[in-house]
């Protein structure tokens, strides 16, 4: 049996990196007492797969893990199990069953949306002007642990919200996930002026191919 958990990702967390998140499933999975499918050898290892790796400091509403289970159960029993035992900063929003043979998800995602909200107060008409300029540009070049990309290819869409007076000002960004070049809200951040530490960044989607 094959389950899907969707959940969110939360301020206590947010320095936790993807690979302190697959720990901190293991322990919560172990901790459920679900018969979870554990590999075979001197290092056996539970059958776990997390969607897309989240940047480091960012929160997200948007997370999934793939679990794998050997015996069938009720997924409201799966779900009440991990409740239980679920630590801060993880919130989970459903279970769900899947099939067995699905693609793994890593190899299905396409995009992700973020929503950042600014801290500080910048000038509306000065940051749309930086928005469009980005927009407009063929190509942006860019160095990410020395190796050169073109950070324009990665920004699907970049818009304002919330502009409303006395409202938050806020950033929407869909950013592409390819192999070996995926879309970094701080990247487009600084590209536009602003410094990561004058937003907060939460994911709120995950787009995936259908096929």
């Amino acid at each position: 049996m094959r389950i899907r958990i969707h959940y969110s990702k939360l301020s206590p967390l947010r320095y936790s990196g993807n690979l302190d998140m697959q720990h901190s499933w293991e322990r919560t999975l172990r901790r459920s007492h679900l018969p979870l499918v554990v590999s075979q050898g001197f290092h056996p290892q539970l059958r776990i797969q997390q969607a897309c790796a989240l940047p480091l400091g960012f929160t997200s509403r948007a997370e999934i893990v793939d679990v794998w289970l050997d015996t069938d159960c009720s997924i409201p029993d799966i779900e009440q199990a991990l409740r239980k035992v679920v630590p801060p900063g993880i919130e989970i929003q459903s279970v769900e069953q899947v099939e067995l043979n699905d693609p793994a998800l890593q190899t299905r995602a396409l995009a992700s949306d973020y929503l950042a909200t600014l801290l500080d107060h910048p000038d509306l008409a000065e940051l749309q002007s930086r928005i469009s300029g980005l927009l407009a540009s063929p190509s942006i070049s860019r160095t990410r642990r020395g190796k050169p990309y073109d950070l324009r290819q990665l920004v699907e869409d970049l818009r304002l919200v919330g502009t409303t007076p006395g409202a938050p000002l806020e950033l929407s960004m869909r950013l592409s996930v390819r192999e070996g070049a995926t879309g970094r809200p701080e990247e487009v951040l600084d590209e536009l002026g602003i410094p990561a530490s004058s937003a907060r960044v939460e994911r709120i989607n995950l787009i995936f191919s259908t096929d």
